[in-house]
């Protein structure tokens, strides 16, 4: 089966490999200069993803592909601009049978029933009956749970991983309680039935079966207004239903991307809204930290060095923690941990940051 990933490249640089990828992209140029026409395609599996071309004799092997099908290749292993790509000499298409579908998507490194339940024991404790009833309707909903504790928080940006979206949201919620108590104009469950619905549109905007993608529902219309039409359809399922409430919940779920350009139809005008707004996007943005920093390190580069360009920030960013360690000799002590807040005594600690391969679209929009 497979026996090279794409995190080996460093131990692999000018050498010759032969595995199993998924095609995450295909596309067939026309040359500058000379006439004739090269492939370049992004061989993904869950350690990350890697370009690659190839110049001659094509045709007949991506005839049976298309973008998220498995494939087979042998090529070369080497390095521009301090990224690694591939120079592919044979590709073929490659049937399931041959494959290992846990070879090629990354997924969350926390247990996901044991996040589930800590989820679903916050929800529990609502002092509001009618929005407790109304987050159970989703989380209680066999399609909308199953398909939230599996799907990924974005193609490619932050928590692109399976268990990625509930990982996102246990740790908005989570910082979401902690942040509270420091305003007392936000109500704390309406704070937490936001963070909690405001990305169930990707459950159905997303897929994420050999690669991550986007659905035809989610190419036409998005995760913010798939959102609005499953709280719409929740809410009269449970009539009588607080139209406060419901109203409330709506414009948190509009408005939580923050701004026109980011794609929020509306801006935040409740506390509740502006805090989510705040704490999703910082939320969101230091898991690409993350991801950026892993990057870096896989890259080898030194302490001192900036990482590369990242596209959603619009920045590179640097790693002030390995900065001021660089030098230090290394301990084997366990790194202190914060207590938890009363809102969260219960929980595990913080989620530690998670090491991946940041897998970055430039066309997306900013982190959200």
């Amino acid at each position: 089966m497979k026996d090279f990933f794409i995190a080996d490249a460093p131990r692999f640089e000018n050498s010759v490999v032969t595995s199993f990828f998924v095609l995450s992209s295909l596309q067939v140029r026309e040359r500058r200069q000379g006439g004739g026409q090269f492939l370049t395609v992004t061989l993904t599996d869950k350690t990350g993803s890697m370009p690659a071309v190839m110049w001659e004799d094509f045709a007949d092997s991506i005839a049976p592909c298309t973008e998220g099908c498995y494939v087979k290749v042998m090529g070369q292993v080497s390095r521009y601009q301090n990224k690694f790509q591939m120079g592919l000499q044979k590709l073929r298409f490659a049937a399931e049978t041959e494959i290992d579908p846990a070879d090629y998507l990354p997924m969350t490194n926390f247990n996901v029933d044991e996040m589930w339940e800590e989820l679903r024991g916050y929800v529990s404790r609502f002092a509001n009956p009618d929005l407790k009833r109304l987050v159970f309707a989703f989380l209680d909903d066999p399609a909308i749970a199953q398909a939230y504790r599996t799907a990924p928080a974005a193609k490619m940006l932050h928590h692109a991983w399976i268990g990625g979206l509930l990982e996102h949201v246990l740790t908005l919620v989570r910082v979401c309680l902690a942040n509270v108590p420091f305003y007392p104009e936000v109500n704390p469950d309406l704070l937490v039935t936001g963070a909690i619905l405001h990305d169930i549109g990707k459950v159905r905007e997303l897929h994420w079966k050999s690669s991550f993608g986007y659905t035809l529902e989610g190419q036409l219309i998005g995760h913010i207004s798939i959102a609005q039409g499953m709280l719409q359809e929740k809410a009269r399922a449970l009539e009588p239903f607080p139209e406060k409430l419901r109203i409330l919940v709506e414009h948190m779920i509009l408005s939580h991307h923050g701004k026109y350009e980011f794609g929020s139809p509306k801006l935040p005008m409740t506390p509740e809204a502006l805090l989510l707004n705040t704490l999703d996007d910082l939320e969101a943005k230091m898991q690409t930290l993350r991801n950026s920093f892993a990057a870096a390190e896989s890259q080898a580069k030194a302490p001192g060095e900036l990482t590369d360009w990242v596209r959603s920030m619009d920045r590179a960013l640097f790693n002030s923690q390995a900065y001021l360690d660089d030098g230090k000799p290394a301990t084997t002590e366990e790194p202190p941990v914060h207590p938890p807040t009363d809102a969260t005594a219960a929980t595990e600690a913080d989620v530690p940051a998670r090491v991946t391969t940041p897998l970055e679209d430039p066309e997306s929009p900013p982190v959200d």
